[in-house]
């Protein structure tokens, strides 16, 4: 950690070799390494993994379905990490520092926030979709045709841009030495770092939490059927597909709860607190974050039989082309009446989204 706070945004000059802010450099080389080696198998597992979310759904006509179109976006909002901001943390600890500039690093940062911020907003609309699925049917209905679906899908990033455009303003993305990264600074201003971590990870775990705890109720009371009147709409493809969200939800907490906690506690007193947090402990907490972009697909594929039974024929495509053809065909031209059993959260009739 460094000796004072200041030295964590202390920039300087950028085009000569030299890093922005001091400390990288003197880390040990296994250490990188260590890390280095984090992030490619992350970025390698986040890619494969969430292309195959999107193809599997955009190819299997009983996968695209309203829930899923949210399962699609947080598939992309996982993989906007990838595509600029990991790259260049690479590139940073090849080099001991930041070489790009001043513009690359807004735009790192930028992109790292609005995958962090949809990921979390994707989730929490992830969660909305199951509790009005199995505990509300009649306003399922309602709410989530196509248009609808849209729309929601359209306000859940409306509102990541809204989130993300206040660091702009600020000025509270900068270049941390400690992880390499053009980041979130939480020394920037202790009220705008505590509003972050409530709007952006506390307030949507508590909609999760309350969506998913109604959800687990209602589960309780049909096992021990105590309301033996009342038919809910719940099916073991249900309960499973409702488990499978469930877990990415937990995971996301956990991934992202130490960082968000650490954030917490030097918005208290950023002079005081933020030399007193462990630099080993920060990096821990911040490449878990990293780390949490790519499990998504893989609890798909773990937890949900239809997800891991189209990445099976996606891999096997790869090296039989007709094949992939066929399956395509044969899911666009099946109209036989979908079961909620065999996909997340299938209605009488399919939506095409």
């Amino acid at each position: 950690m460094p000796e004072n706070v200041s030295l964590i945004r202390n920039r300087t000059e950028v085009g000569q070799g030299r890093s922005w802010g001091p400390g990288a450099s003197a880390r040990p080389a296994w250490v990188v390494t260590v890390l280095a080696s984090v992030l490619i198998f992350t970025s390698v597992v986040d890619v494969l993994g969430n292309m195959l979310v999107i193809i599997a759904v955009l190819r299997n006509r009983k996968l695209r379905n309203a829930g899923n179109v949210f399962v699609v976006s947080l598939a992309f909002a996982d993989l906007l990490v990838v595509c600029y901001p990991y790259p260049l943390v690479l590139h940073a600890m090849l080099h001991a520092g930041w070489l790009p500039g001043e513009t690359e690093c807004m735009v790192s940062g930028f992109l790292m926030g609005a995958s962090v911020i949809g990921s979390i907003f994707n989730i929490t609309a992830i969660a909305i979709n199951r509790y009005c699925f199995i505990c509300q049917a009649n306003t399922y209905e309602r709410v989530y045709g196509r248009s609808g679906t849209l729309a929601l899908l359209a306000l859940v990033w409306a509102l990541t841009a809204i989130a993300i455009l206040p660091n702009l303003a600020l000025g509270s993305l900068s270049y941390d030495p400690r992880v390499y990264s053009c980041t979130f600074s939480q020394t920037t201003s202790a009220g705008y770092t505590i509003a972050v971590v409530t709007v952006h990870f506390l307030l949507p775990i508590a909609v999760v939490t309350f969506c998913y705890l109604r959800i687990w109720v209602l589960v309780l009371r049909v096992r021990r059927r105590v309301q033996s009147d009342v038919r809910p709409r719940l099916r073991p493809s249900d309960l499973r597909h409702f488990l499978t969200m469930f877990v990415v939800f937990v995971l996301f907490a956990v991934c992202w709860a130490p960082l968000n906690l650490i954030g917490l506690a030097v918005a208290v007193d950023p002079p005081r607190v933020a030399p007193l947090v462990p630099e080993w402990l920060f990096v821990v907490s911040y490449f878990m974050a990293y780390f949490n972009s790519c499990l998504n697909a893989v609890v798909y594929g773990l937890l949900n039989q239809n997800f891991r039974r189209e990445y099976r024929r996606i891999l096997m495509s790869l090296c039989k082309p007709r094949l992939f053809l066929q399956d395509t065909s044969r899911a666009g031209t099946d109209r036989s009446k979908p079961s909620p059993g065999n996909n997340n959260n299938e209605q009488a009739k399919p939506e095409s989204l």
